[in-house]
């Protein structure tokens, strides 16, 4: 393994540009600290590790692939940071320029300026002008190495009218404990339009902290599906940039924390244009002492007149050590605007308990039935649904286990 050096960084090659962007970034992680829990963006989790205990692997391990999304138009598989299978898409080495990609707050996020400075390749795909592909394509991330640091990177440049669907599943062994830094940056061209679907399925002793960035163009469409579920913590920090009239944004998704899982979440929607339009829909539930946090920033500019912008969150909370955090934002600069939030904490609804042991249910399968609704909304809002019965599979055994070690 190598450490988080700039030596180590200067060692991963490419072409000049990235080169060089590692180099700058490098030379910030040398000063940078972890974050500080004063800070709106850290606050209500203690990350409990340092960035420092990690280092590069120098080899991937050896993974298969094990998502079946039916047909693809084309597959990645990333192994503790390698691309070590790629199909029918492009490498970021390959790039003659730099993608656009926001500016890195290395004051605020060492994890960022962590990626910029050792990510060694990266998947891009790249969607020419007014092409349609029904076809998903298909990236695999996974970690098998502990102690290792791993920064796999998306890509996805879809030019003006195109279309795509983009499915991403990331996965470890229960036992690796490993540090994994995703980074996917979207960048939607005028009338395009593109789904991801992010299923996270994490082993219990790893750590992933993923950033996602989107700009979307004039009448161009995104559509983001996020589905939580494993890691002992997993965060999932989001920019969404509205920055053409009728450009629309669309997230929806769920993630369910149990034992001493942290599921966190932070979002920032950036209204920067008229007629801008975006809904998110986020349903959440812990148990046993798992934590979950949402914090959600819509921001509408003064020139994002006649801008539509809606906020949703709900949570369970499913056992008496559980904790749910939900705190929506509004920013707003322009006056001719339709916006709102809500959200939501609580436990199970006891009228909706008694009444189906009413009818001849026991408790345990009762509440069971409950959790399955309430999560039955979020998954049938998923732009992919043939991840939909895998994840109410997993849904359902993890309340069901959680009853019967007495952890709900």
């Amino acid at each position: 393994m190598k450490p988080l050096t700039p030596s180590s960084s200067a060692g991963l090659g490419g072409p000049a540009w990235l080169i060089a962007s590692r180099s700058a970034a490098a030379e910030a992680f040398a000063t940078a600290a972890m974050p500080d829990p004063r800070l709106e963006q850290w606050r209500y989790v203690d990350l409990e590790f340092d960035i420092a205990d990690y280092q590069l692997a120098v080899t991937p391990g050896d993974a298969q692939f094990e998502a079946d999304a039916g047909p693809t138009a084309g597959r990645a598989l990333v192994v503790d940071g390698f691309i070590t299978e790629l199909e029918g898409l492009g490498r970021l080495s390959e790039l003659s320029a730099p993608p656009a990609s926001p500016a890195i707050d290395t004051g605020a996020d060492i994890f960022a300026t962590a990626h910029t400075a050792f990510v060694r390749d990266g998947v891009v795909l790249h969607l020419e002008r007014n092409s349609a592909e029904s076809d998903t394509y298909l990236m695999e991330v996974v970690a098998t190495q502990s102690s290792t640091l791993s920064f796999p990177n998306l890509t996805v440049i879809a030019e003006e009218g195109s279309q795509s669907s983009v499915l991403v599943f990331c996965r470890s062994a229960d036992d690796v404990d490993a540090l994994v830094v995703p980074r996917i940056t979207i960048e939607a061209g005028p009338a395009a339009n593109i789904s991801i679907t992010i299923v996270q399925e994490w082993g219990d002793m790893t750590r992933a902290l993923a950033q996602l960035h989107t700009s979307i163009e004039r009448d161009a469409r995104v559509h983001l599906g996020e589905v939580g579920l494993g890691g002992v913590y997993s965060r999932l920090f989001f920019t969404v940039d509205l920055q053409g009239s009728g450009a629309h944004s669309e997230i929806s998704g769920l993630y369910f924390g149990d034992e001493d899982q942290t599921l966190d979440y932070r979002a920032t929607i950036n209204h920067q244009a008229p007629r801008t339009t975006s809904n998110m829909f986020l349903k959440g539930a812990v148990e046993g002492s798992a934590h979950s946090v949402f914090t959600g920033m819509i921001r509408i500019e003064e020139e994002a007149q006649q801008t539509s912008a809606h906020q949703t969150n709900r949570n369970l909370v499913l056992s008496r050590d559980a904790s749910a955090e939900s705190v929506p934002n509004l920013e707003i600069l322009a006056n001719d605007v339709a916006c709102g939030h809500a959200s939501t904490v609580g436990p199970l609804d006891q009228e909706q308990r008694y009444y189906l042991t009413s009818r001849g249910l026991d408790r345990d399968r009762a509440d069971r039935l409950q959790v399955r609704g309430f999560f039955e909304e979020a998954i049938g809002l998923l732009p992919n649904q043939a991840v939909a019965p895998g994840i109410r599979r997993i849904v359902a055994t993890k309340y069901a286990e959680a009853q019967a070690a007495g952890r709900a």
